[in-house]
Order: C-alpha cells, then sequence, then structure tokens
C-alpha cells in the first residue's frame, strides 16, 4: 500500500475549499492525476465522472489502451471530501486491479482552513512488485506540489 498526504493552511473557509474539490472539473487544473474527462455528473453533495487517469511515475500508455475510471466524491459538509472507485459493477477493471481513497479534510484556524489531502492506493500483487515502488517514489511529490497547486488557486479566485 502506498499513502501520500500533505497538508498547508489556504485563505479560505472549509466549505470554499471543499467546494472546489468537488468540482472536478475546476480541480483538475491542480491535480495531473485527472486525465481528460469523459463526463461528469454532480447530483447534490456527490460527483461521479469518468475520465483516464494518470499515476505519477507511470508512463501513460495511449488511453485506448487503458480503460476510463469512473470515480465518485462525496461531500460531507464543512469537513471533507471522500473520493474514490464508484462502486462495482462500475469500473471492473480498476476495481481488479487496486483499491483507491483520497480525501480532503478541513479543519477551520486562525487565517484560513487546514487541509489534509491524502491518497492511497493498494494495487494486486500481480502488479504491486512493478507499480509500488514508482508510486512510493512519485506520488508523495506530486501530492505536495498539488496541494501547493491549489493554495494557489484559490488565493487567485478568492471570491
Amino acid at each position: 500500500m502506498v499513502e501520500a498526504r500533505a497538508q498547508l493552511v489556504m485563505a479560505c473557509s472549509p466549505d470554499e475549499f471543499l467546494e472546489f474539490a468537488l468540482d472536478v472539473e475546476r480541480y483538475a487544473q491542480v491535480d495531473d492525476k485527472l486525465g481528460p474527462f469523459a463526463w461528469v455528473r454532480h447530483e447534490e453533495d456527490r460527483v461521479e465522472f469518468e475520465f483516464h487517469p494518470v499515476m505519477p511515475g507511470i508512463p501513460a500508455p495511449s488511453p485506448k489502451m487503458v480503460p476510463k475510471m469512473i470515480a465518485q466524491g462525496v461531500l460531507t459538509p464543512g469537513k471533507r471530501v471522500d473520493v474514490g472507485l464508484a462502486p462495482l459493477p462500475k469500473s471492473k477493471f480498476w476495481h481488479r486491479l487496486m483499491k483507491f481513497n483520497a480525501t480532503f479534510e478541513c479543519e477551520p484556524v486562525e487565517n484560513g482552513t487546514l487541509v489534509t489531502r491524502t491518497m492511497t492506493v493498494e494495487l494486486v500483487p500481480a502488479v504491486r512488485w512493478l507499480l509500488e515502488p514508482v508510486l512510493r517514489r512519485n506520488l508523495p511529490k506530486n501530492i505536495e506540489a498539488e496541494i501547493e497547486k491549489a493554495k494557489t488557486y484559490i488565493e487567485q479566485h478568492r471570491k
């Protein structure tokens, strides 16, 4: 299992950051792991989206060679967004390959919000030996860079 975590204080409210994180099309501007979207569906405190994922350090084959992933994000208002694979039968290929969880946790602090970004990938043994060392080297740096870009984006686009 590979887990990466980064924390940063953002000059916004928890709700402002969580709204940004749940808007995957906007959030993709700071997260290079979100490849092109086929579609995005919003429903109250939930978003479901189909896209070509990109994992840091792992060369991306032609999009036609890799099935798209269907993921979902669920908002707990004022607290967090949890992202993972959409339940079966969606994303069958990806469910067979890995377990994936990501969170954005927000805590109000002086001068803004402490955002904790966590991503966990647990690969099946058949590919673990090949992909896990690459993710261990690259995912932590990627998550740190992502949260820095998110901070810059929030500060530039603050309402």
